[in-house]
Formats: C-alpha cells, sequence, structure tokens
C-alpha cells in the first residue's frame, strides 16, 4: 500500500488534499478501502452541507459491514463525487483519484491530521 506524500491523513481513514483557493478534496484511503471490501453503496454530504472536523458526514456500505464516513476539516461542502454514487466500486479501484468522495471550503483543520508516512505507520 503506497499512500500518496502529497495527501494528509486522518486516523479515521480518510485522505485530505492541499487546499486549493480553500478548497480541499476529500476520499477514504487505500487502507481503509480494503478493509471494507466491496463498497456497494455511498452516502455523501450534500453540496452545501456543513461538515465538522471528526464529525460523520456519510457512509459506506459494502458486502461485509456499513462505516461512517468522517470529514478530516471542517468547512462547506461544494461538490460531490456523483461518479461514486453511480458506481461504488471506484471506491476500491481508485481511492486517491476517480473514487474522491467530496470537496470542501475549509473553514478549520484539525492539527492531529498525518503525513503519509505517519498514516502509513499508523494503519499498519
Amino acid at each position: 500500500m503506497s499512500n500518496p506524500q502529497q495527501l494528509r491523513y486522518s486516523k479515521e481513514h480518510e485522505w485530505l488534499s492541499a487546499t486549493e483557493d480553500g478548497v480541499a478534496t476529500v476520499g477514504i484511503t487505500e487502507h481503509a478501502a480494503n478493509a471494507l471490501g466491496d463498497v456497494v453503496y455511498v452516502q455523501l454530504p450534500n453540496v452545501g452541507d456543513t461538515v465538522t472536523a471528526g464529525e460523520t458526514c456519510g457512509e459506506l456500505e459494502s458486502t461485509k459491514s456499513v462505516s461512517d464516513l468522517y470529514s478530516p476539516v471542517t468547512g462547506e461542502v461544494v461538490a460531490a463525487n456523483q461518479d461514486v454514487v453511480d458506481d461504488p466500486a471506484l471506491v476500491n479501484s481508485a481511492p486517491f483519484e476517480g473514487g474522491w468522495l467530496f470537496k470542501v471550503k475549509v473553514t478549520d483543520e484539525p492539527g492531529d491530521l498525518l503525513s503519509a508516512d505517519e498514516y502509513t505507520d499508523f494503519a499498519s
């Protein structure tokens, strides 16, 4: 498992891109996707929703279980990935590319996000 170095990670297994114009992209890590198994349903926050760091904002259902989706930052959702809603398997096949989940205009970022190396150590 290789975690892209340019991303930051939460202990709930979400990744966060660097903010561009204040907007960051959120997804789940390859580790989380593998642990879930085949994802069959994705519920994402709606555009305009406010998400809070560390709080649930959606869920992922797999053939094994249902898992909550947590926001790694606080802010307003500005995009949800309809492709992943229509084809949940993208979460498994491309967790860092086409399987991203939502974009958020960040208003607050917790100080406990991990670097790629820190996350790799945490997840192993």
